[in-house]
This record gives C-alpha cells, structure tokens and sequence, in this order.
C-alpha cells in the first residue's frame, strides 16, 4: 500500500513553513554596559553605579533608577531592561566620582548593549 500526501495536508506544511520564515525576530532588550577608569585609564573594580532619569533626580540622588551596582574586577557593569532614552549617571568609589563630566548618556540605540566609559576622579 502506497502512502502519499494529500493535497490538503501539503498545503498546511507549506503555510507551516512559509509563516515561520515570514515572522519578525523578536528585538534585544535595551542595555547599558558601563566601563569605569579612572583619570589614568585604569579599570575601576567596585564602583558604585547609580542611573537616574532626570538631572534633577540626578542632582539630588532622588528617584534612582533600579538599585545600585558595583563594576566587577574588569570595571564593568551592565544595566538590562532599559528603555531607549538618555539617562543621567552618578559613578563612586572611595573619594572619586564623575561628578563635572560624563553624568549625561546619549539617547541609548534600541535593542543593542550600548556601551560608555565613566572617567571618575
């Protein structure tokens, strides 16, 4: 006995197929990755990296942005989930920190990991 396929079920395999190919990828989150040097171009591990979504709130360290992170021993840190926009950054560490440059990002591209380097001093 001979099996083929009907009309009908080749006809559902080709849409099967054809709407797998035609579906839009789906996009990256936004995020952040932050190198913190120093004035000297060193890595700075155990930073503090606080976001803040205003200068105000920036100003008067009200309103930050998820918790505080620390950069790791290769001076990074990554934020995750953020929305395409500008932010305002307050970077720390000991009696060093960014403020009078560099507290201000571009407004992040969507879907990709934007990165930036912190200059504390």
């Amino acid at each position: 006995m001979k099996r083929s396929i009907t009309p009908a079920l080749f006809a559902l395999l080709l849409v099967f197929i054809f709407s797998n190919w035609t579906t839009a990828p789906v996009p990256l989150p936004t995020s952040m990755q932050i190198t913190v040097l120093d004035n000297l171009g060193n890595i700075v591990e155990g930073a503090a990296v606080r976001l803040y979504l205003t200068e105000d709130d920036y100003k008067e360290e009200t309103n930050q942005v998820g918790e505080t992170l620390y950069t790791n021993k290769k001076g990074k840190v990554t934020l995750k989930k953020l929305e395409p926009r500008v932010y305002f950054l307050y970077v720390t560490k000991d009696d060093m920190n960014n403020i009078g440059g560099g507290v201000q990002t571009d407004t992040l591209d969507e879907g990709k990991v934007n990165k930036l380097n912190v200059i504390i001093e």
